[in-house]
């Protein structure tokens, strides 16, 4: 009977591995014509400074992972990581976001998935998934204020895109609000119940509804609660211990500009270093979507606010592709072979 059950859980992994393997290859197609678009004007470009993204990239996963790891380290129930780990960990994170077309919902259950081992909960791990997005987007919204105000002042805004000064402010707040409910909820365990109830209610409906009747509970509220219980606790843990978050918040500033950074260098690359207020503007209303929409939208969403701020359309395109198209090719080359032996791994 045992040796069934393993024989089960490595056809699991291989169908796991097959997948994604099959999803890469997806992303790849999808981004075929940016790959050869972006090989045709390498000649363009600057290949020294190109090169510089190698460990811009490199250190911008470790700051990542600091995001998360900095943070554990003060948890008693959590094992020790090493500097290796915390590495391997962020570039399989990295790998997932950008394989799994699920805006952040693959990147969050692949984290829960490969942190378990080490004794982090479902819910310290969705805390610390929440933290950093939280933490980077307020602090993308704060540089890009600050690139308004330079560009506003160096009068380098169209009257046409005056549109996009609300808009930010808007997205910001909606941002806000949708993270102060999710702290609302659990921060009480009355409303976490109710939501769990009203989580099962509608899963419930979406299950009959598809399977014609057959299952009527796609989730049931014992485990959404147990679930929100979870993250309530670690939450509760760092309101008590709000200097254990010092170090996740100063690791997310420095990820938030290295973020920046890496449009930046391919804009010097091709000898545009002035665009970086327009990247820091565009990348900002373009980070909203990074957690909640497929791989892709993102850019497309910089790139447009870039043309709309007044750079012009082949400079804008070229910045967002080339970057695009370097940061998947890496993501796939870095990060492939530490998401195999993490899912081959018998822990």
């Amino acid at each position: 009977m045992a040796k069934k059950k393993k024989r089960l859980k490595f056809s699991f992994r291989t169908l796991l591995l097959i997948l994604t393997a099959a999803l890469v290859g997806w992303v790849i197609y999808q981004n075929w014509p940016d790959i050869i678009d972006t090989w045709d004007h390498l000649q363009e470009t600057n290949l020294v400074v190109l090169l510089l993204l190698i460990p811009e990239q490199l250190f911008m996963y470790y700051a990542c992972g600091q995001i998360f790891f900095s943070y554990l380290r003060h948890q008693r129930n959590v094992q020790k990581f090493s500097n290796k780990e915390i590495m391997s960990i962020s570039t399989e994170l990295n790998f997932v976001n950008h394989a799994v077309p699920a805006g952040g919902v693959g990147g969050l259950a692949f984290l829960t998935y490969r942190l378990r081992p080490f004794g982090v909960s479902a819910g310290q791990s969705s805390f610390l998934y929440i933290f950093r997005y939280a933490t980077t987007t307020v602090i993308n919204y704060l540089q890009a204020l600050i690139a308004i105000v330079i560009l506003l002042t160096l009068g380098l805004i169209p009257e046409a895109a005056m549109w996009i000064i609300p808009v930010a402010l808007l997205m910001n707040m909606g941002v806000g609000l949708g993270l102060w409910l999710i702290i609302y909820v659990a921060s009480s365990n009355k409303r976490i119940g109710h939501f769990a109830k009203l989580v099962e209610r509608l899963s419930g409906g979406a299950a009959r509804a598809f399977t014609f009747g057959r299952k009527k509970y796609l989730i049931r509220d014992e485990k959404i609660s147990a679930y929100f219980a979870d993250i309530h606790q670690s939450l509760n843990i760092a309101k008590k211990n709000r200097q254990f978050l010092k170090g996740p918040a100063l690791w997310g500033l420095v990820y938030s500009f290295l973020e920046i950074g890496t449009y930046w260098l391919v804009a010097c690359a091709l000898g545009r270093p002035e665009l970086l207020p327009f990247i820091m503007v565009g990348e900002a209303i373009g980070s909203v979507f990074d957690g909640i929409v497929p791989y892709g939208l993102y850019e497309l969403g910089m790139a447009g606010v870039m043309i709309a701020l007044g750079v012009d359309f082949p400079t804008a395109t070229i910045v967002t592709v080339m970057t695009r198209v370097f940061t998947l090719v890496f993501t796939v080359i870095s990060g492939s072979v530490p998401y195999y032996k993490a899912i081959k791994a018998k822990k």
